[in-house]
C-alpha cells in the first residue's frame, strides 16, 4: 500500500473556537455570531456545545435532542462547524472550563477561542475555575443591545475589581433572544413570523414537533 502523500492530508487544526449555550432554540443572531467568528477569527474548526444540565438556568431546558437538532439545522451547512454533543452526554452540571480542558487535549498546541456574549462577560467571574478558563482560551465577547458594555475600571480606583482580558467580537448587534421566540409561539405566532427570527429550517422543526406552546 501506498503511503500517503504530505499534499493528501488533511490541513492542521491550529485556531479552534468553542460556542456554548442552551439553543433553546438557537436563531438568526447565533447565525451571525457564528459566521463572523469563522471570518474574523480564522477558525479552523468551531465546536457549536449545547449544554446538558445548566446549573445557572432557572428553567427546565427542552429535550437535548431537540436542541441538537435545531443546532444541526441551523449551523450544519457551514464547514468548520461541529455540532457536539459532549455536554449533554456528561453527567452532572455542564461546565465550560471541562469541555475546554478536553479540547486542549484533543486539539493540542492549538490557539482555542471562547466565544461568549456580553452578559455572560458581565458574571464571568461567577463561572465555575473562572482563572483556568482564561489559561485554556482566549475570550471573544459579541455585544448585546440591551446590555451595557464593560469598561475598565477608573485608574485610580484600588478596590476595583480587574477587567477580565477579551477581544471584542464586531457583529451586527441584534435584539433576537431565545426568550422572546418561546414566547412568540407559546402567543400563536406561525411559523412564516418565526422564520424571521431563526433559520426558516429551525421554524420549521420548531412548529413540525410542537416546541414552546406553554409559556416558559
Amino acid at each position: 500500500m501506498l503511503n500517503a502523500r504530505p499534499d493528501d492530508r488533511p490541513p492542521p487544526v491550529r485556531r479552534v473556537g468553542m460556542f456554548g449555550g442552551a439553543f433553546d432554540p438557537p436563531h438568526r443572531a447565533h447565525r451571525g455570531l457564528v459566521e463572523s467568528a469563522l471570518e474574523l477569527l480564522r477558525l479552523d474548526r468551531l465546536h457549536i456545545l449545547p449544554t446538558g444540565r445548566a446549573w445557572h438556568k432557572a428553567r427546565t431546558l427542552s429535550p437535548a435532542e431537540h436542541r441538537l437538532a435545531m443546532c444541526e439545522l441551523a449551523f450544519g451547512d457551514l464547514e468548520p462547524v461541529r455540532v457536539d454533543r459532549r455536554e449533554i452526554d456528561r453527567p452532572g452540571d455542564s461546565y465550560t472550563v471541562d469541555t475546554l480542558e478536553e479540547l486542549a487535549r484533543e486539539y493540542a498546541g492549538s490557539e482555542r477561542f471562547l466565544l461568549i456574549g456580553q452578559d455572560q462577560l458581565a458574571a464571568f467571574k461567577t463561572w465555575h475555575r473562572w482563572s483556568e478558563v482564561l489559561d485554556l482560551a482566549q475570550l471573544v465577547v459579541a455585544g448585546r443591545p440591551d446590555v451595557p458594555a464593560v469598561t475598565a475600571p477608573w485608574s485610580g480606583a484600588t478596590d476595583a475589581p480587574a477587567p477580565v482580558p477579551h477581544l471584542r467580537l464586531s457583529v451586527p448587534l441584534s435584539p433576537i433572544s431565545s426568550t422572546e421566540i418561546r414566547s412568540l409561539v407559546a402567543s400563536g405566532a406561525d411559523s412564516r413570523a418565526l422564520a424571521a427570527l431563526v433559520p426558516e429550517a429551525v421554524a420549521g422543526y420548531i412548529s413540525n414537533h410542537s416546541l414552546y406552546q406553554q409559556p416558559s
